[in-house]
C-alpha cells in the first residue's frame, strides 16, 4: 500500500495452492503480496488429487471455477477409509469432488495470482524473523546467496509440515507420532486387472491403484507399524518392494514420474498467530490424508484469513480481528486431525478391524450417518461462532438465484471481488440506512430471492431470509427473517466483521 518503511504489505512463505490462494485473496482486497518460495520452480509432481465441493464453491465465488472444471473429472463418489459415501445433488452446486491433481491447482492457481499482480520470487526462503510493534523483518537465504530482507507488515507461514516459519515464530506443534508408512508414485502398470477395484486390504496393509491418465496409474502402498525416516528420500525401488509385500506382486511397474511418503502423525499448531506471524495450511496442520482434506483445508484457511488480515492491513478493522482467524479455524483443523485419526484405524489390516469396519459400514447405510460423513469430509456443514441467533449464521451461504434489476444472479456472483454483501431482499429502508456507513467496504446490493427456501447442510430447509450480511469468505455474519430488523444488530455485525462506520 505503499507505505513508508516497508517493503511490503505481507510476505507469505510458499507458492502451494494455500500460500497462492492467500496471495490471490489480499491482492483482491488492493493489498501489497510477495510471495516467497524456496523452489526455483514449480516440481510438477502430482501430490493431491481432489477439491471438495466447499472448495469448489469457494473457487466459484471468485469466478474461477471454470478453469479448475475444464482440467479435472468430477467424480460422484467418495469415500470414508474406504467405505463408500453416497453423494446428494440438493446440498451444493457443486456436490461431487472434482479429481484434478495438485500440479494443475498450483498451475491454475499461480497463472489467476499472476494476473491479479502477485509477485512470486523463486529460490529464496525464510531463514529468520523479528517482530517488533510495527511490523516483521524477515530474512531471505537464496539458493545462491542471502537475498535482502523484507520489512511488512504480516509475515504469513504455508510453507508446508516442516514449516520454517512456524518454527522460527517459536509456535509448538503438539500431536501424535506416526504409526505406519504409505509411499505413493505415479507409474505404469501394464499387469493391473481390468477388473481391479481402486483399493484393496490385505493381511500386510493395502494397495490402491487409481488411473488419472491413460497408460498410467497412481499407486499407493499402506503398511502399518512400520514407520520410515522421515529425512530418508523415497525410492522407486521401495515401491516395488513395499507393492510385492502387500499385494504379492508389482504389476510390472515401471516408468515412475513421482515417488513420495507420508504416514499418519497428526500435528496441530498450537496457536495460528504470534504477534505479526500467521500460519495456514500444512504449517498449521498435517495428518493423515485420507478422504482428501489438506488441500482444501489450507485453501479454506486462505480464505477465512485473507479478507481479515486486508481489512487489519488497511486500517479498517481492529488487530484483535486476527484472533478470529485462530478462533474458527483451529476447531476446523482439530476436527480433520480426528477423523483423519479414525479413518487410519479402521484401515488396519487385521480380524478385529475387519470386525470393525463391517459394523461401522452397515452405519453408513443410514442416510443421517452417510450425511453426516459426507458434509464432515467436504466442509460443508462447517459453522462459525458469528455470535448471531439465527439458522443462517455463521454457515456458509448458499448459492441461490436472485432477481435484480438487470437480470438473475446467483449469491456466489456478487462474492467474485471477494469484498463483504449486504443483501437486501425485503426492500428494507432500515438495512438501506445502515448500509451507507459502511459503504466503502461493503457493497450493498438490493434483489429477490428467486426460491422460496434456501437448504444448507444439517439445516434441511430454512426461508429465505429478508436481509443478510455475508462476509467474503461467503459466511454468514448476520442475518434477518424481519422486513424491518434490528438496525442495530446490524451495526454491530458490521463493526465486528469490518470495522467502525466511517465518519460522515
Amino acid at each position: 500500500m505503499g507505505h513508508t518503511g516497508f517493503d511490503t504489505d505481507v510476505v507469505i512463505a510458499g507458492a502451494g495452492p494455500t500460500g497462492l490462494m492467500l496471495a490471490c485473496e489480499l491482492r483482491l482486497a488492493g493489498i501489497d503480496v510477495v510471495v516467497v518460495e524456496r523452489l526455483a520452480e514449480r516440481t510438477g509432481e502430482s501430490r493431491a488429487g481432489g477439491i471438495h465441493s466447499r472448495t469448489l464453491e469457494v473457487l466459484d465465488q471468485r469466478g474461477i471455477l471454470d478453469r479448475f472444471l475444464a482440467v479435472g473429472e468430477l467424480q460422484p463418489v467418495g469415500h470414508f477409509s474406504g467405505l463408500y459415501l453416497d453423494f446428494d445433488e440438493s446440498e451444493s452446486r457443486h456436490p461431487y469432488p472434482l479429481m484434478i491433481l495438485q500440479s494443475d491447482i498450483e498451475r491454475l492457481l499461480e497463472e489467476w495470482a499472476g494476473e491479479l499482480g502477485v509477485q512470486v520470487r523463486r529460490s529464496s526462503e525464510v531463514s529468520g524473523i523479528r517482530q517488533d510493534e510495527d511490523g516483521v523483518t524477515v530474512e531471505l537465504g537464496a539458493a545462491e546467496a542471502p537475498a535482502a530482507p523484507l520489512r511488512a507488515r504480516y509475515l504469513v507461514g504455508c510453507d508446508g509440515g516442516r514449516s520454517t516459519v512456524r518454527k522460527l515464530a517459536g509456535i509448538d506443534f503438539p500431536g501424535t507420532e506416526a504409526t505406519m508408512t504409505a509411499l505413493i508414485g505415479d507409474v505404469e502398470l501394464p499387469d493391473l486387472p481390468e477388473d481391479y477395484v481402486w483399493v484393496r486390504r490385505t493381511a500386510g496393509g493395502d494397495y490402491s491403484a487409481i488411473a488419472f491418465e491413460p497408460g498410467w496409474f497412481r499407486v499407493i502402498t499402506s503398511e502399518y507399524d512400520r514407520v520410515a525416516d522421515r529425512d530418508e528420500a523415497p525410492t522407486f525401488e521401495q515401491l516395488r518392494e513395499s507393492l510385492i509385500r502387500v499385494a504379492g506382486t508389482d504389476f510390472g511397474m515401471h516408468s515412475p514420474r513421482w515417488v513420495s511418503r507420508f504416514n499418519d502423525a497428526a500435528r496441530q499448531a498450537a496457536t495460528y498467530r504470534e504477534g505479526r506471524v500467521l500460519l495456514a495450511g500444512d504449517a498449521a496442520h498435517i495428518h493423515f490424508p485420507a478422504g482428501g482434506q489438506g488441500l482444501n483445508m489450507g485453501v479454506q484457511d486462505a480464505v477465512n484469513l485473507g479478507w481479515k488480515l486486508a481489512s487489519v492491513v488497511r486500517g479498517q478493522a481492529p488487530e484483535s480481528l486476527l484472533d478470529s482467524y485462530h478462533a474458527e479455524r483451529h476447531p476446523v483443523g482439530e476436527r480433520v486431525l480426528q477423523n483423519t485419526r479414525a479413518q487410519s484405524a479402521l484401515a488396519r489390516p487385521g480380524a478385529q478391524t475387519d470386525a470393525l469396519r463391517e459394523v461401522f459400514g452397515s452405519l453408513m447405510v443410514f442416510d443421517d450417518v452417510n450425511r453426516h460423513l459426507r458434509l464432515m469430509l467436504t466442509a460443508l456443514d462447517i459453522r462459525y461462532p458469528v455470535g448471531v441467533d439465527h439458522p443462517l449464521a455463521g454457515r456458509r451461504v448458499p448459492d441461490a438465484d436472485l432477481k435484480t434489476p438487470e437480470g438473475t444472479i446467483g449469491v456466489y456472483d456478487l462474492l467474485h471481488a471477494g469484498r463483504p454483501v449486504l443483501l437486501d431482499l425485503g426492500g428494507s429502508a432500515e438495512v438501506a440506512a445502515v448500509a451507507g456507513g459502511w459503504a466503502d467496504r461493503v457493497d450493498f446490493v438490493e434483489a429477490r430471492s428467486e426460491d422460496d427456501s434456501w437448504l444448507v447442510p444439517a439445516i434441511d430447509e430454512v426461508p429465505a431470509p429478508a436481509s443478510l450480511l455475508i462476509r467474503p469468505d461467503g459466511h454468514v455474519a448476520w442475518a434477518s427473517d424481519d422486513d424491518a430488523p434490528d438496525a442495530s444488530a446490524l451495526r454491530t455485525a458490521l463493526t465486528t466483521w469490518f470495522g467502525p462506520a466511517r465518519q460522515g
